[in-house]
């Protein structure tokens, strides 16, 4: 017995391990989705003309090519503490744990217990036997006795994976995973360049406030002047109304300008993770707007920098391994499972060999009939996957837009910013030729006030525009995927490299004849 018994558990063990081995995954394999994608840039041709490093790239701290210390403070704080992040931290630990639950379930489960009792019997007719205890009951002449049990037993149970039901299981879970970890990394991102745009908004409106203060300035002086001249006959009341008019309006203005700044702030204290009440940024009303070169990769190399595509990308590959847990549910499951152990009425002589017991045996089952339910979820299945494969390619549309988009944003902003100079420069000249004039007699101080307010719109129309470009150059980080990439061939992303050497990438070269693109490197 003992042999026919070891040699069944040999078979059986013979027999899995057969299975396993032949095992096949049901389902479709998966294969990235194709997408159009474009040579080259079509706003992108100054970039690529002006290409002096083509082994440049984005580096994971894209910041610090704006060289200022407060930005570069605030984003690793809001790094650091933002909710949102901390969100999306969440959710890819909870992606990771479901990858390692999924796994779990290519191995068997062992479980072992140990039980005892001590059970009173009912009324009986004769002495008890095998750990029974009796007593005579002198009442009615039958005896009742107390029964022992003690056992431990261990449990071992395992469903082969036949058909590749938990490895799809898993595969799906990994893509999800991956699609977490692109979000993580797309939401540190978002949270860096937002940030970084609601700063180089406040610091326009330090310039705009400090320049309408100024303006307010001259206003005021301008309404006692007209005052004085309306005394004196020499102006009407209409003039005196209208400057009133004049000031009243830039002190609007500055109120505007004023809320607009304090909305800014409390927006940067949440991003960073702190009470807007506690929060404040001094006023820099002479801050200088960098203008940072950013090197333009191939349009193919989006695919893998841009953290969208990637996450839609890995949702489809996860979808498409829920196809094979759909099929693989017509097909039956077989599971062994084994059951060994010691009973008897004693724990002294509990673990002796007539004591022992023990079951094996396999348990196949297969699903008959369930009214169309499997194919449904199939059909699901099925259906998501094109979802998620047609927002995939929806989502690479939109990237090639968005860096597009941010590149004609650029090319316009910088040429608007150079004409804007140009007109700066030359009402610089008239207020000096005015001033002149106005030492050796020959101008009035009101006609010097009026073309200093043509030099002060002259100045804020630059500033605004030379803001508008920052905020631009942070936009077009963004939408080429900020230093961040994804390695197809490793199923990960890897570090960034930072450019060695940023001179003059982004800057227009007309003259040029070259049509060099530049291309990403990362480190491995």
């Amino acid at each position: 017995m003992k042999l026919r018994s070891l040699r069944t558990v040999r078979s059986a063990c013979a027999v899995a391990v057969t299975l396993c081995v032949a095992a096949c995954a049901v389902g479709p394999d998966y294969h990235k989705p194709p997408v159009d994608v474009p040579a080259t840039f079509k706003e992108g041709v100054d970039w690529q003309r002006a290409q002096a490093d083509p082994q440049a790239s984005l580096s994971s701290t894209w910041w610090l090519a704006y060289h200022d210390d407060t930005l570069t403070h605030l984003i690793e704080q809001s790094q650091q503490a933002n909710q949102s992040i901390a969100a999306a931290e969440a959710a890819y630990r909870l992606a990771q744990a479901t990858v390692a639950a999924s796994t779990a379930s290519l191995f068997p489960v062992i479980s072992a217990d140990g039980s005892g009792s001590r059970s009173r019997n009912g009324s009986t007719s004769g002495a008890g036997s095998n750990g029974l205890t009796t007593g005579s009951n002198s009442n009615n002449g039958t005896t009742t006795g107390v029964r022992n049990a003690v056992g431990v037993t261990a449990t071992a149970s395992w469903e082969p994976d036949l058909w590749g039901q938990v490895r799809r299981e898993i595969e799906s879970s990994k893509g999800a995973a991956q699609a977490s970890d692109a979000q993580l990394a797309g939401e540190r991102l978002s949270i860096a360049a937002t940030l970084a745009t609601d700063y180089f908004a406040l610091r326009q409106l330090d310039v705009d406030i400090g320049l309408l203060r100024e303006q307010q300035r001259i206003d005021a002086r301008i309404l006692d002047m007209t005052r004085v001249s309306f005394q004196q006959g020499t102006a009407s009341n209409d003039n005196v109304l209208a400057a009133q008019d004049t000031l009243e309006v830039v002190i609007a203005d500055l109120q505007t300008s004023q809320t607009s700044r304090e909305q800014d702030e409390h927006a940067i204290a949440v991003l960073i993770g702190v009470p807007p009440a506690t929060f404040s940024l001094a006023a820099q009303t002479d801050y200088t707007f960098p203008d940072p070169a950013i090197p333009l990769a191939l349009p193919s190399q989006l695919l893998e920098r841009r953290t969208d595509v990637v996450s839609a990308e890995r949702t489809a590959a996860s979808a498409n391994a829920k196809i094979g847990v759909a099929k693989a549910a017509f097909f039956p499951t077989l599971t062994l499972s084994a059951e060994g152990g010691f009973q008897h009425n004693t724990l002294a002589n509990l673990f002796s060999m007539p004591n022992r017991i023990w079951t094996l045996g396999p348990d196949l089952a297969a699903t008959i009939f369930d009214g169309g339910a499997r194919t449904a979820a199939v059909h699901e299945a099925e259906a998501t996957y094109d979802a998620d494969v047609a927002n995939y390619r929806e989502t690479v549309l939109t990237a090639f837009q968005n860096v597009e988009d941010s590149l004609s944003t650029c090319n316009h902003l910088r040429q608007q910013a150079h004409a804007f100079d140009n007109v700066y420069q030359r009402n610089q000249q008239l207020f000096a030729s005015e001033n002149a004039q106005l030492q050796a007699g020959t101008a009035s101080e009101e006609g010097l006030l009026a073309q200093q307010l043509t030099l002060l719109l002259a100045e804020q129309n630059l500033k605004d525009t030379q803001a508008l470009l920052t905020q631009g150059s942070v936009a077009l980080v963004k939408n080429l995927g900020g230093g961040w990439q994804w390695d197809d061939h490793k199923e990960a992303a890897v570090a960034m490299a930072a450019p060695a050497d940023a001179a003059a990438v982004s800057q227009p070269a007309p003259d040029a004849d070259a049509t060099t693109i530049s291309t990403t490197t990362h480190a491995d």
